[in-house]
């Protein structure tokens, strides 16, 4: 696939230095709004703008929504304002709010005063709620029926009102206050009779979310129920939006992007890699790595504690990284298995103690298995003596059990206090094990050798 995408990019690129704009725009037609959309990023302003504007209306806005911000931007300010305008009367409210929210202000200014007062006042509307709220990815354009129409009158209805609308296969039925009563598919419309009311064949078990709901609960719910479109209300129970499927995805990217920088040490972005400088990727990373780096001291303090044992018994530095790796691998398998379960509603602070005692006989059996073959292989291969060998191999049976217990518990208390378990990731837990595996293995060490 992506050698035929550079073959067309390059087919592309000869048209237009040839100017064929007759057969570059016969291509550009037969083309998905996607691969256009990727198309653009490899060509360079000027003929971005020229592409762009040999595309059918529907398609242009089609494309422009899937585009990265930058070029969305570089087009803006090309648009004449006439340009301008017919690219947002295609363009869905949350597509708009959502293309707004990436524009510098000078841009924002311009677009809102091109943009019809009724969509104005939907995006202004969607604007006003908390980032991470469900009414931030809500669009207000959903097509809404009555209880007493009849079939025939709700498939008129649509005919009319629906080319405007994100989804016409989910309609919802509000009362004359625009509050919820139910919901009706477009497929039982078409299997019922053209007679029949809206309030017979309506669902009216509805799962519906509030405005200030936090997105990553509304995604959720999309996996679980497998719904293409979930009503948005307000306090009140008044019907005010919709969030279809494709916006529930997007969380769901966004949300485990975030949870997998978070696992990293890494503060989230909403930036690809390639899109950000080396100065914000620094930013991005440095306080985390410092913070880790100063942990890391309590490790380098408890090794010079027992700097004398050490000097006494110089095989048993060298079997330090060993233990310390692995109890950070431990640790880490453990949290990111609960961080998951978490996410997906999988694991409740209620299964704490269930999760505890599975991870527990988990160590164990690790640890035993570890340590056997540890054992054979410092008697064969680094050929110390067997109380050196019990010594590490002790510490090793130890150390797992720790890391794990660190690493299934840390993210579920996370969870609890209402931070996010993805903190709680292989980096911070490492730092703590490493520390707890050295005095365990010093405090062994003395004890049998008597140092």
């Amino acid at each position: 696939m992506d050698e035929m995408f550079e073959t067309v990019v390059e087919n592309i690129k000869t048209l237009l230095r040839d100017k064929n704009w007759a057969k570059l725009k016969i291509i550009l037609e037969d083309m998905n709004e996607q691969d256009i959309a990727e198309l653009f990023m490899e060509l360079e302003e000027r003929e971005l703008t020229l592409i762009y504007r040999l595309l059918p209306k529907e398609l242009a806005a089609e494309v422009f929504v899937n585009m990265e911000p930058e070029y969305q931007e570089a087009l803006i300010r090309a648009f004449s304002d006439s340009e301008l305008r017919e690219v947002l009367d295609e363009l869905y409210v949350d597509d708009a709010v959502d293309m707004i929210e990436e524009m510098p202000a000078t841009l924002v200014k311009r677009i809102l005063n091109h943009t019809d007062p009724e969509m104005r006042k939907s995006i202004n509307e969607i604007l006003r709620y908390p980032e991470d709220s469900a009414g931030s990815i809500m669009t207000t354009e959903y097509v809404d029926l009555k209880r007493n129409m009849t079939v025939s009158d709700a498939f008129t209805r649509i005919r009319r009102t629906g080319s405007d609308k994100e989804t016409i296969y989910t309609c919802y039925v509000t009362d004359s206050k625009r509050k919820l009563k139910g919901v009706v598919t477009a497929k039982e419309l078409l299997l019922s009779d053209e007679n029949n009311l809206i309030r017979d064949i309506m669902e009216t078990n509805l799962i519906s979310v509030t405005t200030m709901e936090d997105k990553e609960v509304v995604a959720d719910l999309f996996q679980k129920y497998d719904f293409l479109a979930l009503p948005v209300v307000d306090t009140e129970s008044r019907l005010v939006g919709i969030i279809t499927v494709d916006d529930a995805i997007d969380v769901l990217q966004e949300e485990t992007t975030e949870d997998i920088e978070k696992m990293a040490a890494i503060t989230p972005t909403d930036k690809p890699y390639l899109k950000m400088g080396v100065t914000e990727t620094w930013k991005k990373r440095f306080p985390w790595l410092l913070l880790l780096m100063v942990s890391a001291t309590f490790t380098g303090k408890i090794i010079q504690h027992f700097q004398n044992a050490l000097q006494t018994y110089v095989i048993l530095t060298s079997f330090i990284p060993m233990l310390m790796d692995t109890g950070g691998n431990c640790g880490g398998q453990a949290s990111v298995t609960i961080i998951r379960g978490l996410s997906l509603g999988d694991i409740e602070f209620g299964d704490i103690f269930k999760v505890i005692w599975k991870e527990f006989r988990v160590a164990i059996l690790c640890g035993i298995t570890l340590a056997v073959a540890n054992f054979f292989k410092m008697m064969i291969v680094d050929r110390v003596g067997i109380v050196v060998a019990a010594i590490v191999c002790g510490t090793l049976v130890m150390t797992i059990i720790i890391a794990k217990f660190i690493g299934c518990t840390l993210p579920i208390l996370a969870k609890a206090l209402h931070l996010d378990p993805a903190v709680m990731a292989s980096p911070f837990i490492t730092t703590i094990v490493d520390a707890l595996s050295l005095l365990v293995y010093f405090n062994i060490a003395k004890l049998t050798l008597n140092i």
